[in-house]
């Protein structure tokens, strides 16, 4: 129970009450003209009683009438298996910590959810670290949402889908992160119906709510969207409008496409072997409608910055027409001016475009872990193989390594371990990041391949983790 501010209080040290009011009282006056009656050293006591007061105060509640909870209402979702539960506590112990996410993802995808005792912890971690919200949200079952109405800190899990598998009825009912799931599961099944559910409730959509539900749309999009997104030009939110943007880029053929195809015919001309290029002068109100942002970042030229967004946004297939060489000639082609913008303007369109021809082009010229990606798997596999082989180990080894999809097949995991190998005798201090990376993403039944090939022990620690992960995969799904 609380403690009232002039309530008497006495210590061990004068057995003397003396209340709240009698202390600050004394302080302000000086305990040599106050004394405070028994003490020895009366500044000090002065000071141990008040800190008394104090954690009494901040400690102390009075009892108050209340309503007991309501019992967290019965599971749906199986639990993990008892073994994946107990290495799912040692990874969240410190255990392989950066382990956390894998297991989180995969364990969600099996829509499994994780045992009771440990759901604080999880959700602790889960509100320091969002990208594995998604996955808590999931393995938190219903205990875990009734848990978080109980915690403000948790409550992040409103925003989360909390199924594996959303129900038609979480449309209308559910939370945010329920309703985009939803939408996301329809759209995968029928791109239309999906695109006719947001239309009816668009106007009735927070501007948060509307910009996610457009990043649905990337799947199955195609020309019948176009009007939709057209028309998602015109939102008063900024966020919602490059959303929309960045989609209408990816169709060719879209009004948005044919727009940014003559801003680009008005800036550029082939000039013999040279790429001749004036920037917009301005950016109009029409070009803002069609994503391109007015306002440059601190220490960037307006114009310039114009130019890299234009460049971003006009689709990939009209330079070859426009400028009269292909991709590759283009890539390499010589820019007097404005080089560096075109250059990420045409990195930022193969991605946003996918488009697996210009990505090999670029990546041959400035190999970028965002344009590996975008190669299709097998290949993505031999280009970084090549790469691996053919560059030293420094930062940007790690981050194209970064851009190749997990898990990495025998030839990269080849590659990446030759290469600790050759270094561990000439740079074994410099080995460590590149060891741990291949751990986290070589396939891990691989396990085998880096026990046998060297007992260098850089090898024999991706060794010990792919086997780690490899069992922690088996617990998992048996």
């Amino acid at each position: 129970m609380s403690t009232p501010a002039n309530t008497p209080l006495s210590t061990p040290a004068t057995g003397v009450a003396t209340s709240w009011e009698e202390l600050v009282s004394t302080a302000l006056v000086g305990t040599d003209r106050r004394p405070l009656p028994g003490a020895a050293d009366p500044a000090a006591e002065l000071l141990a009683q008040a800190a008394v007061h104090t954690v009494r105060a901040r400690a102390g509640r009075r009892p108050r009438p209340g309503e007991p909870l309501e019992p967290a209402p019965a599971e749906e979702q199986p639990a993990v298996p008892r073994a994946a539960g107990d290495r799912l506590a040692r990874i969240l112990g410190g255990e392989q910590g950066r382990l956390l996410t894998e297991w989180l993802r995969t364990a969600a995808g099996l829509g499994r959810r994780v045992p009771a005792h440990l759901l604080p912890d999880l959700l602790d971690h889960a509100a320091r670290d969002r990208s594995i919200r998604p996955y808590a949200a999931v393995l938190a079952g219903r205990r875990g949402r009734w848990l978080a109405r109980l915690n403000p800190a948790w409550d992040f899990l409103d925003q989360e889908a909390g199924a594996a598998r959303p129900r038609p009825e979480e449309w209308e009912l559910g939370t945010p992160g329920d309703r985009r799931a939803h939408l996301a599961a329809l759209r995968a099944a029928d791109p239309a119906a999906a695109r006719e559910l947001l239309a009816a409730a668009w106007e009735k959509e927070t501007p948060d709510d509307r910009a996610a539900f457009l990043e649905i749309f990337a799947d199955g999009l195609g020309p019948e969207d176009e009007p939709f997104l057209e028309a998602a030009l015109d939102d008063r939110r900024r966020e919602v409008r490059h959303q929309a943007a960045d989609l209408l880029t990816r169709l060719p053929d879209s009004r948005l496409a044919r727009r940014m195809a003559e801003r680009a015919a008005r800036c550029f001309t082939a000039a013999g072997r040279r790429i001749l290029v004036d920037p917009p002068e301005e950016c109009d109100a029409a070009m803002e409608r069609d994503g391109i942002r007015s306002r440059p970042p601190h220490g960037t030229g307006a114009r310039s910055w114009w130019l890299q967004q234009l460049v971003a946004r006009t689709p990939l297939q009209v330079w070859p027409a426009l400028l009269g060489r292909p991709p590759g000639e283009l890539v390499r082609a010589k820019i007097p001016d404005w080089e560096r913008e075109v250059t990420a303007g045409w990195v930022r369109a193969t991605v946003l475009q996918l488009d697996s021809e210009w990505a090999r082009e670029l990546f041959a010229r400035d190999p970028l872990a965002d344009l590996l990606a975008v190669l299709p798997r097998e290949e993505q596999e031999a280009v970084a193989a090549g790469f691996v082989r053919g560059h030293g180990l420094d930062g940007q080894l790690i981050m194209v390594l970064g851009g190749a999809a997990a898990p990495w097949g025998p030839a990269l995991t080849r590659a990446v371990l030759q290469k600790i190998i050759d270094l561990s005798g000439t740079q074994p201090w410099n080995v460590g990041e590149l060891a741990r990376l291949a751990g986290e993403r070589a396939d891990p039944a691989l396990h085998g391949l880096a026990e046998r090939l060297s007992l260098e022990p850089p090898i024999q620690e991706v060794a010990a983790l792919l086997r780690f992960r490899d069992d922690m995969l088996k617990e998992l799904i048996p």
